[in-house]
């Protein structure tokens, strides 16, 4: 029904699924509620399987010289094989470049001496670096609060 209705709607541009719609009701008579539902999920699954092309809002039959739609299920591209001869280049490596095993070993910083915390150097503000330690609260000493 769909494919009769884009050959008789005829329109260069493809028809909207307004007028398919208005054409499918025009031919066959009043149609349910369920019918709009069922026209936009065959026009969806025709979309996605490549038998309908949907341009600027308009559904349109493929031409016979349009290229095969590229996604899902379709073929895939056919190899060129080259001319004898032709030497191909090795691919650029990946990832990180491998160490030089004549490069001379580096030297490795000596770590610094964890600092207490109360000596430790204070910002430019006068506050520590970082999160504020956890402070217990003080149980009571007498037992009455």
């Amino acid at each position: 029904m769909i494919y009769e209705a884009l050959d008789t709607l005829q329109q260069k541009e493809g028809s909207n699924k307004s007028s398919i719609s208005k054409y499918i009701e025009s031919k066959y008579g009043n149609m349910n509620d369920a019918h709009s539902k069922l026209l936009t999920y065959h026009l969806d699954r025709m979309k996605q399987t490549g038998e309908l092309l949907f341009l600027k809002n308009n559904y349109i039959k493929p031409g016979p010289d349009a290229p095969p739609k590229r996604g899902r299920g379709r073929p895939p591209k056919p190899k060129t094989t080259l001319p004898q001869g032709t030497e191909i280049a090795a691919p650029k490596p990946r990832g990180r470049p491998k160490k030089d095993p004549n490069a001379p070993p580096t030297s490795k910083k000596p770590k610094p001496t964890s600092v207490p915390s109360d000596l430790a150097p204070v910002s430019k503000t006068g506050r520590p670096r970082g999160r504020p330690r956890k402070i217990r609260p003080q149980p009571p000493q007498n037992g009455l609060e």
